[in-house]
């Protein structure tokens, strides 16, 4: 393997509290020196980094693959060569492939898949219930040892209380992280977008906000009850942050993220049947993405994710409430966190590359989103300055479902490390 150095890089580690010009040096896969390189090291190549960010390889806590099941729309090598582009060294994947990852097979077969790829790591969660149906627990402790990190019943609800309480007490018997999707199902009804101004306006049915907030509170008052450690994905309400918060100043064992992509649309950026803004959860108000806003300011929200969901184009192509939910948004993970540091001065540079990096490792509990001695070499080199137009021709998914085609960002990856292997170089 290529021993490495990186020079005159501006290195930021936020779990070692490093913010300052180092030289890193890396050799066996591995980061063996900050600062000197030990004595008789000789790199193979020499990377310059002056003008650059040197950062741990951001960590996505929600991305879907497609693979298995829909290669047709994108495959595990696309996806993570994209996420390799995007300075993401390591994935998330949802449970809801086809086949569902309910087996140890499925999920080895992801892994197998994501390794021949050798662009970025994925990590799979496990289904919550067998074919995520919400009637049956999963065999959780054999997906466990396959590889999922965590378990999960993806977008579909548990609506059976007493399933979720035994699957809760399931996970915490064999110290899994359950991961939740906050959204009561009978609220929710055939909504698509936030029940407001904005629906009501266009004739759309809407999702109101305590389809939110009373699955936080179901959930909140189960994991205190069973002691399982939880995390909430992709929370969209100012109300349920606050609610989480309550939580985690009790004590409770809870954990939340939240999508890029709502700290910078709102309900109106889906009017005029804009198809590219159909997500789930919703694009909420402005009030309520100051509130997202502010849990991550006062840690509350401990990661950005990406929630990436590629599509084929004719996916987006029907009226509104027919087309498919999601965002192709690897590739903009980085930059739509860069702007709250740029554009809203809401968070130090320093802060947001926690939230990609250290904190979304910890919630999952892996050794990885740091540059410790020691520790695998998953860097990401980027400038901040760099300025650049989001443009299908620039996008590496083959999801080209994104409502910032067209934005200028700024914040490019020039450089993505994998274990020591240079895996992305950007064309200058």
């Amino acid at each position: 393997m290529t021993a490495l150095s990186i020079l005159n890089g501006h290195v930021i580690d936020p779990a070692n509290n490093i913010d300052t010009q180092y030289d890193i040096h890396i050799n066996n896969g591995k980061i063996i020196a900050l600062g000197a390189p030990p004595q008789g090291f000789s790199a193979q190549r020499i990377l310059n980094a002056s003008n650059r960010i040197v950062c741990p390889g951001l960590i996505d806590l929600r991305a879907a693959m497609r693979e298995p099941g829909l290669e047709h729309i994108a495959t595990i090598a696309s996806e993570t060569r994209a996420a390799a582009s995007a300075g993401i060294t390591t994935l998330c994947c949802p449970p809801d492939t086809t086949p569902i990852i309910d087996t140890p097979a499925v999920a080895n077969l992801i892994r197998y898949q994501a390794n021949q790829a050798g662009f970025a790591r994925v990590l799979p969660l496990g289904a919550l219930t067998q074919s995520l149906e919400g009637e049956q627990i999963s065999e959780m402790i054999a997906l466990k040892e396959a590889g999922c990190i965590g378990v999960s019943n993806a977008l579909t609800p548990v609506t059976n209380t007493l399933v979720m309480r035994r699957a809760m007490e399931y996970a915490a018997t064999y110290d899994l992280t359950v991961f939740l999707h906050a959204e009561d199902f009978w609220l929710r009804n055939d909504g698509c977008v936030h029940e407001g101004a904005m629906s009501t306006r266009y004739g759309l049915p809407g999702i109101p906000e305590a389809a939110e907030t009373v699955a936080v509170a179901r959930d909140l008052a189960l994991i205190e009850q069973t002691g399982v450690r939880a995390h909430f994905c992709g929370i969209s309400t100012g109300r349920a942050v606050r609610m989480i918060g309550r939580a985690q100043h009790d004590g409770v064992n809870v954990s939340t993220d939240v999508t890029a992509h709502h700290l910078h649309l709102d309900e109106v950026d889906a009017s005029k049947f804009n198809s590219m803004c159909h997500v789930r959860p919703p694009l909420r108000t402005k009030r309520d993405q100051n509130g997202l806003r502010m849990g991550l300011k006062q840690g509350i929200i401990s990661a950005i994710c990406s929630d990436h969901q590629p599509h084929n184009a004719d996916a987006k192509l029907a009226p509104f409430s027919a087309t498919a939910h999601g965002i192709s948004s690897l590739e903009t993970l980085l930059p739509l966190a860069l702007k709250l540091v740029s554009e809203t001065g809401l968070l130090s540079l320093p802060e947001v590359i926690a939230n990609l990096t250290h904190k979304p490792g910890k919630i999952l509990g892996i050794e990885a989103g740091t540059l410790s001695i020691g520790q695998a070499a998953d860097v990401c080199i980027f400038d901040p300055e760099h300025e650049w137009i989001f443009s299908e021709s620039a996008v590496q998914s083959q999801g080209l479902n994104s409502p910032f085609l067209g934005w200028e960002l700024k914040g490019r990856v020039l450089h993505t490390i994998l274990g020591g292997k240079v895996v992305f170089e950007l064309d200058q």
